[in-house]
């Protein structure tokens, strides 16, 4: 199977787990597998490195392509459910972990997943083909008030309330079936002189927010980080990739959060709260270089960041 993925910050996010050979490491969004085969190809033969994603051809892709190294596992499943992923693997700590929160070149390129506005096919975007629930299902069968809350919330879409009665008018009149029906809505809801003035397409945030609401991708988030930290041994790295604003203040805040635990008033002088530091965060936010963005367009809105599991007492 062809599962074609460019991995963005290939390098500086592999860099960033500061991989030990004999080490125990898991990638949580395996995908086209290419921060996988950097991570086994410094492990050299030794520990283990376990790679999970729920979207069946990714898994099937990672069989080919790293299935000949003796360490790697590939798990079918979310990495929002890490613990209990590893757990099944008689694993309780691991050295490091990373997550590349974007939709794969694979999703993206093939059209009948439904995940780009550019080709008219189904109202799928699941990235578990197993699940029930698909975009159409939502469009189709969702109240007013919870896909204006989905735009606006998942999409940060100014024209939420206007699209949301565009699709209800479509809906009353016939389903709609595909990425062209949802397009037509959006396009027939925002006027052409503010598309015109766009610099994307004017679906971009539609998608995103019903790709978000079809995956759950932001809800569980800041729980599956502070379980990633906590699977982390001391000196265990954890390395996030994100590429829209929402899902990169999560992990901008949880991390902060982790590293700075303290919840006493800052006029105390002393804590109290007895809360200590888990991690130290590494940097403040590292953006793919020019050169990477002029090869690979997609890595534009790319945000790497991490940490390191700090000794607890």
């Amino acid at each position: 199977m062809s599962f074609e993925h460019i991995s963005v910050m290939l390098h500086e996010a592999v860099d960033m787990l500061d991989v030990r050979p004999g080490g125990i490491y898991v990638d949580g969004t395996l995908g086209g597998g290419g921060h996988s085969g950097e991570i086994l190809r410094r492990l050299g033969g030794t520990g283990r490195l376990y790679g999970i994603d729920r979207d069946r051809d990714a898994l099937e892709a990672a069989a080919q392509r790293l299935g000949h190294a003796g360490n790697f596992t590939a798990l079918k499943g979310n990495f929002h459910d890490v613990r209990a992923l590893l757990a099944q693997q008689g694993v309780d700590q691991i050295d490091g972990m990373i997550v590349d929160l974007g939709v794969s070149s694979h999703q993206l390129d093939t059209a009948q997943r439904g995940f780009s506005y550019h080709a008219d096919a189904p109202l799928d975007m699941r990235m578990d083909q197993d699940q029930a629930l698909t975009a159409r299902e939502i469009v189709n069968g969702w109240p007013r008030e919870e896909i204006v809350r989905i735009l606006r919330d998942y999409g940060e879409e100014k024209w939420a309330a206007r699209i949301a009665d565009m699709i209800l008018e479509h809906r009353s009149q016939r389903p709609l079936e595909t990425t062209g029906d949802l397009v037509a809505c959006v396009d027939a809801a925002i006027p052409k002189r503010v598309r015109m003035q766009d610099s994307g397409h004017s679906a971009r945030r539609t998608f995103q927010a019903m790709r978000i609401a079809v995956n759950d991708e932001l809800d569980p988030l800041r729980q599956a980080l502070e379980d990633m930290a906590g699977l982390l041994r001391p000196g265990g790295r954890l390395a996030v990739l994100t590429f829209h604003s929402l899902e990169d203040r999560i992990v901008k805040r949880t991390l902060r959060t982790l590293a700075n635990p303290c919840t006493c008033p800052p006029r105390i002088p002393v804590c109290i709260c007895g809360k200590k530091p888990v991690v130290r965060v590494l940097g403040g936010g590292i953006r793919p270089s020019q050169e990477e963005i002029e090869r690979n367009p997609r890595a534009r809105s790319a945000m790497l960041r991490g940490c390191e599991k700090l000794e607890t007492f």
